[in-house]
Protein backbone atom coordinates (compact mmCIF):
# COMPACT_ATOMS: atom_id res chain seq x y z
CA UNK A 1 0.00 0.00 0.00
CA UNK A 2 1.42 3.64 -1.21
CA UNK A 3 0.77 6.23 1.28
CA UNK A 4 0.48 9.46 1.76
CA UNK A 5 -0.07 11.90 4.45
CA UNK A 6 -0.85 15.43 3.97
CA UNK A 7 -1.12 18.71 6.03
CA UNK A 8 -2.10 22.32 5.56
CA UNK A 9 -3.06 25.26 7.79
CA UNK A 10 -6.71 25.43 7.78
CA UNK A 11 -8.31 28.94 6.79
CA UNK A 12 -11.84 30.47 8.30
CA UNK A 13 -13.50 29.80 4.57
CA UNK A 14 -14.30 26.42 4.29
CA UNK A 15 -14.06 26.79 0.31
CA UNK A 16 -10.17 27.87 0.56
CA UNK A 17 -9.79 24.53 2.72
CA UNK A 18 -11.75 22.45 -0.09
CA UNK A 19 -9.14 23.47 -2.59
CA UNK A 20 -6.05 22.87 0.10
CA UNK A 21 -8.09 19.36 -0.05
CA UNK A 22 -8.33 19.06 -3.96
CA UNK A 23 -4.79 19.77 -4.80
CA UNK A 24 -3.38 17.10 -2.10
CA UNK A 25 -5.91 15.00 -3.47
CA UNK A 26 -4.62 15.76 -7.04
CA UNK A 27 -1.04 15.35 -5.89
CA UNK A 28 -1.66 12.34 -3.87
CA UNK A 29 -3.30 10.63 -6.82
CA UNK A 30 -0.54 11.83 -9.50
CA UNK A 31 1.59 9.99 -6.94
CA UNK A 32 -0.44 6.73 -7.22
CA UNK A 33 -1.41 7.12 -3.38
CA UNK A 34 -4.05 3.75 -2.34
CA UNK A 35 -4.45 6.10 0.77
CA UNK A 36 -4.12 9.96 1.70
CA UNK A 37 -4.87 11.07 5.24
CA UNK A 38 -5.76 14.79 5.61
CA UNK A 39 -6.20 16.49 8.95
CA UNK A 40 -9.09 16.80 11.62
CA UNK A 41 -11.95 18.97 10.46
CA UNK A 42 -10.77 20.84 8.01
CA UNK A 43 -13.85 22.85 7.37
CA UNK A 44 -12.56 26.03 8.98
CA UNK A 45 -9.44 27.31 11.72
CA UNK A 46 -10.92 27.41 15.22
CA UNK A 47 -9.12 29.24 17.70
CA UNK A 48 -10.91 31.41 20.86
CA UNK A 49 -13.96 30.74 19.29
CA UNK A 50 -15.01 27.40 19.87
CA UNK A 51 -18.82 27.92 19.27
CA UNK A 52 -17.67 28.58 15.92
CA UNK A 53 -17.59 24.63 14.74
CA UNK A 54 -21.46 24.39 15.16
CA UNK A 55 -21.76 27.48 12.75
CA UNK A 56 -19.88 26.16 10.00
CA UNK A 57 -20.60 22.20 10.38
CA UNK A 58 -21.93 20.90 6.89
CA UNK A 59 -23.81 17.35 6.64
CA UNK A 60 -22.23 14.55 4.69
CA UNK A 61 -24.11 15.57 1.29
CA UNK A 62 -23.16 19.05 1.87
CA UNK A 63 -21.31 20.93 -0.73
CA UNK A 64 -17.73 20.36 0.94
CA UNK A 65 -17.78 16.68 0.75
CA UNK A 66 -19.87 16.50 -2.49
CA UNK A 67 -16.73 18.63 -4.03
CA UNK A 68 -14.49 16.85 -2.36
CA UNK A 69 -16.14 13.28 -3.68
CA UNK A 70 -16.01 14.84 -7.28
CA UNK A 71 -12.19 15.12 -7.18
CA UNK A 72 -11.79 11.28 -6.14
CA UNK A 73 -13.63 10.36 -8.88
CA UNK A 74 -11.99 7.63 -11.71
CA UNK A 75 -9.50 7.39 -8.99
CA UNK A 76 -8.54 3.98 -6.91
CA UNK A 77 -7.13 6.69 -4.10
CA UNK A 78 -8.93 6.37 -1.07
CA UNK A 79 -9.15 9.71 0.88
CA UNK A 80 -9.74 10.32 4.66
CA UNK A 81 -10.35 13.46 6.23
CA UNK A 82 -12.60 14.78 9.27
CA UNK A 83 -15.44 17.56 9.29
CA UNK A 84 -17.91 18.62 11.34
CA UNK A 85 -21.52 17.21 10.98
CA UNK A 86 -24.60 18.39 12.63
CA UNK A 87 -26.31 16.47 15.18
CA UNK A 88 -29.81 16.54 16.30
CA UNK A 89 -28.78 17.92 20.06
CA UNK A 90 -27.70 20.74 18.40
CA UNK A 91 -23.76 20.24 18.77
CA UNK A 92 -21.91 18.19 15.84
CA UNK A 93 -20.34 15.21 15.45
CA UNK A 94 -16.67 15.30 14.99
CA UNK A 95 -16.66 12.79 12.07
CA UNK A 96 -14.31 11.23 9.70
CA UNK A 97 -14.89 10.54 5.79
CA UNK A 98 -13.52 7.98 3.75
CA UNK A 99 -13.82 8.62 -0.11
CA UNK A 100 -13.10 6.45 -3.40
CA UNK A 101 -13.94 7.29 -6.65
CA UNK A 102 -16.53 9.46 -6.30
CA UNK A 103 -18.06 7.44 -3.45
CA UNK A 104 -18.69 7.83 0.58
CA UNK A 105 -17.09 4.70 1.93
CA UNK A 106 -17.78 4.71 5.04
CA UNK A 107 -17.86 7.43 8.55
CA UNK A 108 -16.32 7.45 12.24
CA UNK A 109 -17.45 9.52 14.35
CA UNK A 110 -14.96 10.58 17.22
CA UNK A 111 -15.59 8.87 20.30
CA UNK A 112 -13.00 10.13 22.78
CA UNK A 113 -13.09 13.83 23.02
CA UNK A 114 -10.76 16.83 23.95
CA UNK A 115 -11.89 17.58 27.04
CA UNK A 116 -8.37 18.00 27.97
CA UNK A 117 -5.23 20.79 28.63
CA UNK A 118 -8.17 23.88 29.44
CA UNK A 119 -9.88 22.29 26.41
CA UNK A 120 -13.74 21.20 26.02
CA UNK A 121 -14.52 19.75 22.85
CA UNK A 122 -17.52 18.29 24.44
CA UNK A 123 -19.36 21.46 24.83
CA UNK A 124 -19.92 22.16 21.33
CA UNK A 125 -18.98 18.28 19.89
CA UNK A 126 -21.26 14.81 20.76
CA UNK A 127 -19.36 12.14 21.39
CA UNK A 128 -20.41 9.33 19.32
CA UNK A 129 -21.55 5.56 20.60
CA UNK A 130 -20.75 3.55 17.60
CA UNK A 131 -18.56 0.54 17.12
CA UNK A 132 -15.24 1.12 15.38
CA UNK A 133 -14.31 1.39 11.92
CA UNK A 134 -12.33 -0.56 9.62
CA UNK A 135 -12.43 -0.48 5.48
CA UNK A 136 -11.06 -2.26 2.71
CA UNK A 137 -7.99 0.00 1.02
CA UNK A 138 -6.18 -1.71 -1.86
CA UNK A 139 -6.47 -5.29 0.19
CA UNK A 140 -5.18 -4.02 3.50
CA UNK A 141 -7.63 -3.69 6.53
CA UNK A 142 -7.16 0.46 7.58
CA UNK A 143 -9.03 1.50 10.80
CA UNK A 144 -10.41 4.96 11.89
CA UNK A 145 -9.60 7.34 14.68
CA UNK A 146 -8.98 11.10 15.30
CA UNK A 147 -6.74 12.75 17.18
CA UNK A 148 -7.55 12.18 21.23
CA UNK A 149 -8.28 8.96 20.07
CA UNK A 150 -4.87 7.99 19.62
CA UNK A 151 -4.08 8.65 23.61
CA UNK A 152 -6.75 5.26 23.85
CA UNK A 153 -4.67 2.20 23.14
CA UNK A 154 -8.08 0.13 23.53
CA UNK A 155 -9.28 1.95 20.54
CA UNK A 156 -6.58 0.81 18.49
CA UNK A 157 -6.56 -2.76 20.07
CA UNK A 158 -10.27 -2.87 18.67
CA UNK A 159 -9.42 -1.89 15.33
CA UNK A 160 -6.66 -4.26 14.68
CA UNK A 161 -8.56 -7.07 16.30
CA UNK A 162 -11.00 -6.20 13.72
CA UNK A 163 -8.25 -6.82 10.95
CA UNK A 164 -6.34 -3.32 11.04
CA UNK A 165 -2.79 -3.27 9.71
CA UNK A 166 -2.93 0.08 8.97
CA UNK A 167 -4.34 2.96 11.20
CA UNK A 168 -5.54 6.17 9.77
CA UNK A 169 -5.13 9.02 12.36
CA UNK A 170 -6.34 12.96 11.09
CA UNK A 171 -5.61 14.94 14.03
CA UNK A 172 -5.37 18.94 14.75
CA UNK A 173 -2.73 18.36 17.31
CA UNK A 174 -3.02 21.77 19.73
CA UNK A 175 0.19 23.12 20.86
CA UNK A 176 1.96 23.34 24.04
CA UNK A 177 4.49 21.91 26.63
CA UNK A 178 5.84 18.83 25.64
CA UNK A 179 2.64 18.53 23.13
CA UNK A 180 5.06 17.72 20.07
CA UNK A 181 6.88 14.96 22.01
CA UNK A 182 3.01 13.60 23.27
CA UNK A 183 2.31 13.00 19.84
CA UNK A 184 4.95 11.44 18.61
CA UNK A 185 5.39 8.97 21.82
CA UNK A 186 1.72 8.14 20.92
CA UNK A 187 1.52 7.64 17.35
CA UNK A 188 4.66 5.44 17.85
CA UNK A 189 3.41 3.68 20.77
CA UNK A 190 -0.34 2.57 19.45
CA UNK A 191 1.84 1.36 16.20
CA UNK A 192 4.86 -0.74 18.53
CA UNK A 193 2.51 -2.15 20.61
CA UNK A 194 -0.35 -3.44 17.83
CA UNK A 195 2.60 -3.90 15.01
CA UNK A 196 0.40 -2.32 12.66
CA UNK A 197 1.49 1.64 10.75
CA UNK A 198 0.01 4.26 11.64
CA UNK A 199 -0.62 7.30 9.22
CA UNK A 200 -1.34 10.27 10.95
CA UNK A 201 -1.87 13.58 9.86
CA UNK A 202 -1.86 16.39 12.04
CA UNK A 203 -3.17 20.43 10.66
CA UNK A 204 -0.35 22.80 10.55
CA UNK A 205 -0.03 26.65 11.20
CA UNK A 206 -0.49 28.69 14.25
CA UNK A 207 -2.79 26.73 16.76
CA UNK A 208 -1.49 23.31 15.30
CA UNK A 209 2.04 21.36 14.86
CA UNK A 210 1.50 19.53 12.05
CA UNK A 211 3.94 16.93 12.69
CA UNK A 212 2.18 14.63 9.82
CA UNK A 213 4.44 11.26 9.99
CA UNK A 214 3.86 7.50 9.17
CA UNK A 215 5.29 4.79 11.39
CA UNK A 216 5.97 1.33 11.02
CA UNK A 217 4.59 -1.90 12.86
CA UNK A 218 8.31 -2.30 14.87
CA UNK A 219 8.21 2.00 15.80
CA UNK A 220 10.25 3.25 13.00
CA UNK A 221 9.23 6.68 11.26
CA UNK A 222 9.32 6.03 7.80
CA UNK A 223 8.39 9.49 6.76
CA UNK A 224 7.62 12.63 8.61
CA UNK A 225 6.85 16.52 7.89
CA UNK A 226 7.68 19.47 9.96
CA UNK A 227 5.50 22.80 10.54
CA UNK A 228 5.14 23.59 6.86
CA UNK A 229 2.31 22.43 4.40
CA UNK A 230 2.53 19.53 2.26
CA UNK A 231 2.98 15.65 1.45
CA UNK A 232 4.81 12.90 2.86
CA UNK A 233 4.79 9.28 1.22
CA UNK A 234 5.41 5.76 2.80
CA UNK A 235 5.12 2.43 1.57
CA UNK A 236 3.18 -0.30 3.89
CA UNK A 237 4.44 -3.42 2.59
CA UNK A 238 2.01 -6.36 3.78
CA UNK A 239 4.85 -8.79 4.34
CA UNK A 240 6.90 -6.07 6.41
CA UNK A 241 3.77 -6.26 8.41
CA UNK A 242 3.64 -10.09 8.42
CA UNK A 243 7.60 -9.99 9.34
CA UNK A 244 7.02 -7.51 12.26
CA UNK A 245 4.27 -9.91 13.93
CA UNK A 246 6.30 -13.29 13.76
CA UNK A 247 9.45 -11.22 15.09
CA UNK A 248 7.12 -9.59 17.94
CA UNK A 249 4.28 -11.44 18.50
CA UNK A 250 2.48 -9.39 20.93
CA UNK A 251 -0.80 -9.62 19.22
CA UNK A 252 -0.35 -13.55 19.97
CA UNK A 253 1.04 -13.43 23.30
CA UNK A 254 -0.83 -11.03 24.70
CA UNK A 255 -3.00 -12.43 27.59
CA UNK A 256 -6.00 -9.73 28.15
CA UNK A 257 -8.79 -9.20 25.73
CA UNK A 258 -10.13 -5.08 25.18
CA UNK A 259 -13.60 -4.92 26.57
CA UNK A 260 -15.65 -3.08 23.40
CA UNK A 261 -18.48 -1.85 26.17
CA UNK A 262 -18.58 2.27 25.42
CA UNK A 263 -18.37 4.14 28.93
CA UNK A 264 -20.85 6.99 29.03
CA UNK A 265 -18.81 10.39 28.90
CA UNK A 266 -17.99 11.78 31.96
CA UNK A 267 -19.06 8.58 34.21
CA UNK A 268 -16.89 7.95 37.32
CA UNK A 269 -14.66 4.79 36.71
Amino acid sequence: MRIAVGQFAASPDWKDNLAACQELTAEAVRGGADLLVLPEGVLARFTEDRHRIREVAQPLDGPFVTELLAATAGSATTVVVGIHEPSEDGRVFNTLVALRDGELIARYRKIHLYDAFGDLESANVRPADEPPVVIDVAGTKVGLMTCYDVRFPELARLLVDAGAEVLALPAAWVRGPAKERHWEVMVTARALENTCWVAASGECGPRNIGSSLVVDPLGTVRTRLAAAPGLAWADAAPDATAAARRTLPVLVNRRFAVDPTVIPLGAPQ
